[in-house]
């Protein structure tokens, strides 16, 4: 079994997965937009969703899927109740990340030690999407 985050975003789905393979080093295995699927039959497509709108994305992160898509419902809320949380066992890595992921963001933990971890922050990222950044210790 895997479990795939699915993320979505208020129109700025094809900004995102640009700034998260640029911070992440993600690669884009796959994007579809509205434009692009299939004509609609009665009832079968958002009437709002506008044509160059992302209607599925995938972005491989190191060995994770993560899917996306915007989301053009008025009726979207915030993301709340959950965290993307990426690891690695480099302290300089797990820094940068944390740093490009929080430009233009809000830093919610500060980037420190803790008793868990040689590196760790807590932040939303510019699209609102919370992230965890941890770099264990070493045993």
């Amino acid at each position: 079994m895997i479990v795939q985050p699915y993320i979505f975003l208020p129109g700025t789905c094809k900004q995102a997965m640009d700034f998260y393979c640029a911070v992440l080093g993600a690669t884009v295995q796959f994007k579809m937009t509205y434009g692009e699927g299939p004509e609609p039959s009665a009832g079968t497509q958002c009437p709002s969703a506008p044509p160059d709108g992302i209607m599925h994305a995938n972005l491989l992160i190191g060995a994770t899927s993560l899917m996306m898509s915007d989301d053009p419902s008025p009726d979207q809320t915030p993301h709340a109740g959950y965290a993307l949380s990426i690891a690695t066992d480099d302290l300089g890595q797990g820094k940068a990340w944390f740093d490009g992921l929080s430009e233009g963001g809000t830093v919610r933990m500060p980037w420190g030690e803790t008793f868990w971890a040689q590196g760790f922050g807590m932040l939303t990222d510019r699209f609102g999407v919370p992230w965890m950044v941890n770099v264990e210790k070493k045993a």
